[in-house]
């Protein structure tokens, strides 16, 4: 016999943005079903293991640190770095929601959800031009976003009086119910048993995620105009497979929009003890290393440089003769500027030790250096230029790389410090010297250095592959996130939130994101779907 549930809502997704759905839809008083497909340990989705930045707008802490930000800028710069397409109605009018709204919705929000914010902006993602991101956005959870999460979770059962909430795990949607175009629920089953379950509800929230979780889907998707690699690694979450946005669009009428774009990162190196095939981690690229190709040749003419323009990194990355790359540093580079995004590396920031942060900034995070170099074999460390190239060769089986090359590639880069501050003339040298003139990244950027200057040893070459990560398409959806049918009505009782709806619109990022917009538009959409269903919109 099948097992019926009934409650007011039903959210499909135990990510951030079903999980704010169903608090907020609680604290109104209303029954929810929250249903997720992972294990409870994982309630939370990719944001349980996400570093936790947000690019907000004219918040206090911007204001203290004098970046003087405010919604017209930041649109400005949204709408011309993702290139948003100016007939894509929806996302157009999410991108202005989000940039005039994120400080009440989110900032705002969360401070007083107890959430606090490390006492820096960041600023990322700058454009190659200068095209991106005009000022500093870029917030940083204190505790990351694993703390977002469970302070997230906690408001959620503090808000469950009554027995009000009804929370399954490893349970998988698999259609949902609906009559003359109206949804009214949706049939699961249990992933540990195989038992069918209905659920019964006049307001359905899609937040299963992105598009993209899956190779065969990512590669389906991918646009037919972009180099597309042999290989990838997966960053994203293997259940966010497409399914339901396929299910919708087939039956209701749904569109699913912008399913090519993607956020994806061209630095990733295979997870040492992956949580599902093909798990990668995403690095953050150390800006003072040398971006090589396979042979072990810098990619140019215009070097490879993070923190100005990802999706511009991805499409060198993947136009390149082998799915790989290699970045080329030493020691003292690495133990100052490399990071791998996330909670899972970052502890100090995840568990809040303030003094041991403040302590690896400031003398080199030697720590994660020596943890990589011994747990992946893609992180190899050499005292010589010779060895090192030994075993790059040795890791792809391969004779790619000449020693001889390799030697004069950094002996090309070490000349420019031969002649003097005033006759260096190299793209890297100038984006790092500008990168360094903001205060937060001065302490994470070395001073431009000669790679092979003596005492910085030993050398580092890291095997890197293009990672994926956030779709950016998703559900079409209006500013109540109600999904849009192929008339831009809406479909009766069926929302949509998140990563799920491309953060909003079904695609509010267009091309390029500036960067930490994904957990706030997982907040505001979710937000805007619960205040929709209290108001019986």
């Amino acid at each position: 016999m099948t097992k019926l549930i009934a409650s007011d809502v039903l959210v499909a997704g135990g990510g951030l943005a079903g999980i704010v759905t169903a608090l907020e839809a609680l604290r109104a008083g209303k029954t929810v079903t929250l249903v997720d497909r992972d294990t409870p340990e994982r309630l939370g989705g990719l944001a349980l293991w996400a570093f936790g930045g947000m690019a907000l707008v004219g918040t206090p802490l911007q204001a203290a640190m004098n970046i003087p930000d405010t919604p017209e800028v930041a649109l400005r710069d949204w709408i011309r770095f993702g290139e948003l397409d100016p007939q894509d109605e929806w996302s157009l009018q999410w991108a202005r929601y989000y940039v005039e709204h994120s400080r009440t919705e989110v900032y705002d929000w969360l401070k007083n959800e107890g959430i606090r914010f490390m006492p820096a902006v960041n600023w990322v993602e700058r454009g190659m031009n200068g095209d991106g991101n005009s000022l500093p956005r870029y917030h940083v959870v204190w505790g990351t976003s694993r703390e977002l999460v469970r302070c997230m979770v906690a408001a959620l059962h503090q808000a469950n009086t009554g027995g009000r909430l009804t929370l399954l795990h490893r349970h998988r949607i698999t259609q949902l119910d609906h009559t003359g175009g109206k949804v009214s629920g949706a049939v699961a089953v249990n992933e540990n048993t195989g038992e069918e379950v209905r659920f019964s509800a006049p307001a359905v929230v899609l937040a299963m995620g992105g598009i993209n979780g899956s190779h065969e889907e990512c590669r389906a998707n991918w646009p037919k105009n972009r180099p597309l690699p042999a290989t990838l690694l997966n960053g994203a979450h293997p259940f966010a497979d497409g399914k339901l946005h396929h299910w919708v669009a087939d039956k209701l009428g749904g569109q699913i929009t912008n399913a090519g774009e993607m956020w994806n990162y061209a630095a990733g190196l295979p997870h040492p003890y992956p949580h599902f095939e093909g798990h990668g981690l995403s690095t953050i690229p150390c800006k003072s290393a040398l971006w090589l190709d396979h042979r072990g040749e810098r990619i140019g003419p215009e070097p490879l440089v993070t923190g100005f323009d990802t999706h511009w990194l991805c499409q060198r990355v993947a136009e390149q003769e082998k799915p790989w790359t290699w970045h080329l540093l030493n020691w003292r580079i690495a133990a100052t500027e490399f990071a791998i995004s996330g909670a899972e590396h970052n502890q100090h920031i995840r568990d809040k030790q303030f003094i041991r942060f403040v302590k690896e900034t400031l003398l080199g995070n030697h720590r994660l250096v020596r943890q990589m170099q011994q747990e992946s074999p893609h992180f190899i460390v050499d005292d010589t230029l010779e060895g090192l190239a030994a075993k790059m060769n040795a890791l792809t089986c391969s004779h790619d790389i000449d020693p001889a090359v390799l030697k004069a590639t950094a002996d090309a880069f070490d000349a420019n410090f031969r002649k003097g501050k005033s006759l260096q003339n190299d793209d890297q040298i100038r984006r790092i010297l500008h990168a360094r003139q903001w205060g937060p990244d001065h302490l994470r950027t070395c001073k431009p250095a000669p790679l092979q200057s003596p005492g910085a040893g030993p050398f580092i070459a890291m095997h890197m592959q293009l990672i994926t990560r956030k779709s950016l398409g998703g559900l079409r959806t209006d500013l109540h996130s109600r999904v849009l049918d192929a008339r831009n009505q809406p479909v009766d009782g069926l929302y949509c939130v998140g990563e799920a709806a491309g953060f909003g619109g079904g695609g509010s990022n267009g091309k390029r994101s500036l960067e930490g917009t994904f957990l706030p538009g997982c907040i505001m959409t979710a937000r805007a779907a619960a205040r929709s269903i209290i108001a019986g919109r």
